[in-house]
């Protein structure tokens, strides 16, 4: 007698953990991998791959044993409550907001059409109770005449607490997002991100999501003992890496976005940090500081050269220091230069054995170590897998480092020795324009 199965079980292979993405991938090919569900880790370490009833013919067992798993037999049983994959999540979600959606729409005396359904666009972003809305969706008048009642309608189907709708960052100087606040009394989130605890308004602060590579290399730089100059310290995305993981001794943070400003000063209290740090409010061009840095970020795209004049003006006298300079920097189609593996060599880290990659799976992030390129164009040093840089990052390198040692004469009067130490890609800002990082080590000429 065969058994009757519960409603809300679902049919899956099950096979050893090493097997498991070779049979996925064969029976999403085969049109048997059930999409809706995730693959599922028994206790035993074995792995169930969701499938549809239609489809187990016990041949297909036979040759997922024969060509997979190399004769290792694999089983079929049924599994209770399996999770359901994210893009059905979303999928349902999506449904379930269109339907009712649809029924507020039609109570109120309006009507659903298809070009309402589009609008809903559901992509979105997740900051605790907050739910951020793509700029494009609920763009239709229909959902601005309806007023609170849509909102509260979303919020209950997300689950949470608050809604805003994106729009784009202004021009204003200060990257100000046009997040509007469409449920709830304020914007404030708070985001924990390699073990360091942010809180913001999302309606007038910017959070870089973009940038985690060069967080974590900024962690694990050791600044023990430095003074850090942060020209472009916004919430503290750099500030307090600096501070908490390459502990340097004291940051200087300039900030000229006032929102920016109030939520670095809560960040720096949150991580207990507020007695390192000191907070200059307004340009950083007319700060009054010289003399005091080991270490200068300079943290703005697409460009910082307005703030290399005070760089300069703040590093050491006696000793100099190291500045790190973003910049995108346009590429043509670009012959990649190749390197020498011989001349590669390390970066500064607290630990030489202790890469960006393995930083960032510690702190749960999946980084492409692709994407990390080291360059030291006085030695020819490069850290990219494939050993390539592009020539457009060498020039810009060698002519910032022209223009900083010219600068660094006017303002000093001596000359000063400018070494490039490392050129980092922190991502692919457009198609042709990447932003780079250069670290640039400044020394009056007569220290050795």
């Amino acid at each position: 007698m065969k058994m009757e199965l519960e409603a809300d079980t679902v049919p899956v292979i099950v096979t050893e953990g090493k097997f498991a993405q070779q049979y996925r991938k064969y029976l999403e090919k085969k049109g048997h991998l059930d999409k809706n569900y995730r693959l599922h880790r028994l206790p035993d370490g074995c792995i169930a791959v969701p499938v549809f009833g239609d489809g187990l013919y016990p041949s297909l067992l036979q040759e997922l044993t024969d060509n997979l798993s190399s004769g290792h037999p694999c089983y079929v049983t049924h599994i209770k409550n399996l999770m359901p994959s994210k893009k059905s999540c979303v999928q349902s979600l999506r449904q379930k907001l269109e339907e009712e959606l649809k029924c507020l729409v039609q109570e109120n005396g309006g009507s659903w059409n298809s070009s309402l359904g589009e609008d809903l666009n559901l992509k979105w972003k997740r900051h605790g109770d907050l739910i951020i809305l793509s700029e494009k969706a609920f763009q239709a008048d229909t959902w601005k005449n309806l007023g609170p009642e849509v909102w509260e309608k979303v919020a209950q189907l997300f689950g949470a607490k608050r809604i805003a709708i994106m729009g784009r960052v202004s021009g204003d100087g200060f990257r100000t997002p046009f997040a509007t606040l469409l449920l709830g009394k304020d914007g404030w989130v708070h985001h924990t991100d390699n073990g360091i605890r942010y809180t913001f308004d999302v309606t007038k602060c910017m959070f870089s999501f973009g940038n985690i590579t060069e967080k974590l290399r900024v962690s694990s730089l050791n600044c023990s003992g430095e003074v850090v100059v942060d020209l472009y310290a916004g919430i503290g995305y750099f500030t307090l890496p600096y501070l908490l993981h390459a502990r340097a001794s004291f940051v200087h943070a300039c900030e000229w976005n006032p929102h920016a400003v109030e939520a670095l000063k809560r960040n720096l209290e949150l991580n207990g940090v507020s007695d390192h740090c000191w907070i200059h409010e307004g340009d950083n061009r007319k700060v009054l500081l010289c003399d005091v840095a080991d270490r200068v970020n300079l943290g703005l795209i697409p460009s910082s050269e307005e703030g290399w004049p005070i760089a300069c003006q703040v590093l050491r006298r006696d000793c100099g220091g190291i500045l790190h300079i973003h910049q995108n920097v346009t590429s043509e189609f670009s012959k990649d230069f190749t390197l020498p593996s011989s001349d590669l060599g390390q970066q500064e880290n607290k630990d030489s054995s202790f890469t960006p990659h393995q930083e960032a799976v510690t702190a749960g992030v999946t980084m492409d170590t692709n994407l990390t390129c080291t360059v030291n164009l006085d030695k020819l040093h490069c850290s990219r897998k494939s050993n390539k840089i592009l020539p457009a990052w060498q020039q810009w390198a060698e002519s910032t480092k022209s223009r900083i040692s010219r600068l660094l004469f006017e303002l000093h009067g001596i000359q000063w020795r400018t070494n490039i130490l490392h050129i980092e890609h922190v991502k692919s800002y457009a198609p042709h324009i990447d932003h780079i990082v250069l670290d640039l080590e400044c020394r009056p000429a007569e220290v050795e």
